[in-house]
């Protein structure tokens, strides 16, 4: 079988997209032969080019989930901005996924229409750490905790390593202002569950968390804290309550992945967005709860992530089990028994997303306690 379903999808191409199997994008072409885009297209050209496209989107929840709701509103503004209009896509929530952008296998199954994307979203993660390790700083500065008392706490989803990479991106950012940062995470086993999210933030801010991302739910109802929480959830009532958070941009890949089918051109097999590419945002700075300071020096960290002089796993950083970590092989699927075989840690780092687009840091670092690993 060369193609996904080649006779459904004649003239078509498959786009995998939406972590935690979130979002699908099926782009049709409704031309009948070949290319007709010439070297002497003009503006005109483009514009005809869009009423021949129908981009369609599958979503496994729908507007009530926020990480959905992300690819949602990415896929309404990049058919704007391609002057697709709302009559012409297609959108269907709450449908079980059969693709997501975390996938791992589109580079070697050598499939013309099956592809994979993702974003470093980690260094999205450090940023807010960043933020985290500063207000923890504050409130030392100003005797409401003790140096050995900060402590976070994080609420994720699976023992995944899309998961274990953000959690450990988060407090390697906050270690880097704030030495003396532990952290505690707990699971839900969920990608979406406000009931587990609550409980579990509950959980970790009596046993003493001074702050803490939750996961998918837009606003969690939460018991009082010693200092705002730092949720990967960036909604507007997030927004007014929390500290600066993470968050996928996916309209330069929606924007991309149209553009091809458009243009003839070919969609990487394994695309990854970064902070350059505007895949990866923060959210506002809120005053009211950030620690002097902050900005400039988030702006000061993400220049430094951006031209490569600061990595976000540089294993100077932190240890495993009292040791620098300075070999990891891990599974990034360049054979068909899916080896842990490749060389990831070099130069001083751990090459995250560069042999693949989704996560594949797994590493359990010195620093980190889990409170459990049932999923």
């Amino acid at each position: 079988m060369k193609s996904f379903n080649e006779h459904a999808f004649s003239r078509r191409q498959f786009v995998k997209l939406g972590g935690g199997s979130a979002v699908a994008l099926v782009l049709a072409g409704c031309a009948s032969g070949g290319s007709s885009t010439g070297s002497d297209s003009s503006a005109s050209d483009s514009s005809s080019s869009a009423t021949s496209i129908k981009p369609g989107f599958i979503t496994l929840h729908d507007e009530n989930s926020t990480y959905d709701l992300n690819f949602i509103n990415a896929a309404k503004e990049a058919c704007q901005e391609q002057d697709i209009s709302e009559d012409t896509y297609m959108l269907k929530t709450n449908v079980p996924q059969f693709c997501h952008s975390t996938g791992t296998k589109a580079h070697t199954e050598g499939l013309d229409n099956y592809h994979n994307a993702f974003a470093s979203i980690y260094e999205g993660r450090y940023l807010a750490g960043v933020a985290a390790g500063m207000k923890l700083n504050e409130m030392i500065d100003s005797g409401k905790i003790t140096a050995d008392q900060a402590k976070m706490g994080y609420v994720g989803a699976y023992t995944y390593a899309e998961v274990i990479s953000g959690y450990t991106s988060f407090y390697l950012g906050a270690k880097s202002v704030c030495p003396s940062v532990t952290m505690e995470v707990t699971f839900t086993g969920s990608w979406y569950d406000e009931t587990a999210e609550k409980e579990g933030a509950t959980k970790l801010i009596n046993d003493g968390a001074s702050s803490f991302p939750s996961t998918q739910t837009p606003w969690v109802p939460l018991p009082p804290v010693k200092m705002p929480a730092f949720p990967t959830s960036p909604t507007t009532e997030a927004r007014r309550m929390h500290a600066p958070t993470p968050r996928f941009n996916w309209v330069p890949y929606y924007k991309f992945a149209i553009r091809a089918v458009m243009d003839g051109s070919t969609i990487d097999t394994d695309w990854t967005g970064t902070l350059s590419t505007g895949s990866v945002e923060l959210t506002d700075l809120n005053s009211y709860v950030a620690a002097d300071g902050t900005q400039d020096k988030l702006d000061e960290v993400n220049s430094k992530l951006e031209d490569g002089s600061l990595h976000v796993f540089d294993t100077s950083t932190f240890t495993v089990k009292g040791a620098k970590l300075d070999s990891y092989k891990a599974d990034v699927d360049t054979d068909a028994n899916y080896t842990p075989d490749t060389e990831v840690v070099s130069d001083g780092y751990f090459h995250e997303s560069e042999y693949r687009s989704a996560p594949y840091f797994d590493v359990q670092i010195d620093g980190i306690e889990l409170l459990d690993t049932a999923f």
